[in-house]
């Protein structure tokens, strides 16, 4: 396995459509549905971490004072000397949501932001 993706939500399907791509490429990525937040299975999170190497975490929040910030945290502080590659989070643009349908497609993340961020970190 190449990469830990971390998502929860109706947003996670965004990762597995990623994954899929990805997988195309030869590129392998562990997908951790994080099911509950509070309370957060950081063991399942620092084990992917300390086996692929390499993190990006998806959701659908504003950057600043989510659940991603709390991950990075956690992994940061138990898992540092792992990482080959700095921690990539993927949230919404920190903006008012869109109410409409369009523009909210746009401002939500999708599977093109994550293989994105996956190739940031396996630096293709």
């Amino acid at each position: 396995t190449d990469v830990t993706i971390v998502s929860f939500g109706k947003i996670i399907k965004e990762a597995y459509a990623a994954a899929d791509e990805l997988a195309k490429e030869g590129i392998s990525c562990e997908i951790i549905d994080l099911r509950t937040v509070r309370p957060m299975d950081h063991k399942t999170i620092l084990d992917s971490v300390k086996k692929t190497n390499r993190l990006v975490i998806l959701e659908e929040a504003w950057p600043f004072g989510n659940v991603a910030t709390e991950i990075t945290y956690q992994v940061q502080s138990q898992a540092f000397d792992y990482l080959d590659a700095p921690i990539v989070k993927i949230n919404t643009a920190d903006t008012p949501a869109p109410y409409s349908p369009v523009l909210l497609a746009e401002w939500l993340p999708n599977s093109e932001d994550v293989i994105k961020a996956v190739k940031k970190v396996m630096y293709k």
